[in-house]
């Protein structure tokens, strides 16, 4: 599936590829309709709806994933909310092995999330996922997300990296693309991104549903800088 003798520099995802992705889709849609729905005394499906728009009006901008954006659209302390269900914040239950053999094999290892700075500090406070990191990054550090080929250009002018000897893994197809777009010659999609759905059939990138299916191969092939294509 993947070269691992060709792989130096691994970026990933956060919520949704090292996180389950449970903790934001319980939040977003569900723990925060209900409080919209007490606050405003309407019923949840109502409060849901309205939700479903707002959302749907910013996707895959960073307002979508801005908690201060939040916090003014609903009048509600976003951070504080989210405090209220942290005990559903954990790492996937296949991400330590695999994050342990990427850096027990020398590889960079970088997060680049979407998530907002707080949402961040809560994660890292909630997993200690800092440990397995070289460099953490949200991309509000840079003013645009992911799906932009501004963030990419961005990202390599900060934390410079190769095109041809990176791995970038994320649950976000549209973000997958972006980053074939620049030019990143490793790609990989998390099917399941979220441990209480059902696995999502991924066309047009290599998938995985479970890390540990790939502790082996890095182990055994480690980066070899000789390897790489011209």
């Amino acid at each position: 599936m993947l070269d691992w003798s060709k792989i130096s520099t691994v970026l990933l995802d956060m919520d949704g590829t090292i996180l389950d992705l449970h903790f934001d889709n319980h939040f977003w849609l569900e723990h925060l309709p209900k409080r919209v729905s007490e606050r405003d005394n309407i019923p949840l499906a109502q409060a849901k709806e309205q939700l479903q728009q707002q959302y749907q009006e910013v996707a895959g901008t960073i307002g979508w994933y801005c908690l201060d954006y939040w916090a003014e659209q609903t009048q509600l302390p976003i951070t504080m909310l989210k405090r209220e269900v942290q005990h559903l914040i954990q790492l996937r239950n296949d991400a330590q092995l695999f994050l342990n053999a990427l850096k027990a094999t020398g590889r960079k290892i970088i997060l680049v999330t979407n998530a907002h700075p707080d949402s961040l500090s809560l994660k890292v406070e909630r997993t200690q996922l800092d440990k397995y990191f070289n460099k953490l990054y949200s991309t509000h550090e840079f003013g645009v997300t992911k799906e932009s080929q501004e963030l990419w250009q961005k990202l390599k002018q900060t934390e410079p990296f190769d095109l041809a000897s990176t791995l970038f893994v994320d649950d976000s197809l549209d973000i997958l693309a972006s980053a074939k777009e620049f030019g990143i010659k490793h790609l990989l999609a998390v099917a399941n991104p979220d441990s209480q759905q059902q696995a999502r059939e991924i066309k047009g990138y290599p998938s995985i549903t479970n890390f540990n299916d790939l502790v082996d191969d890095i182990y055994a092939y480690k980066f070899n800088p000789e390897t790489l294509e011209s």
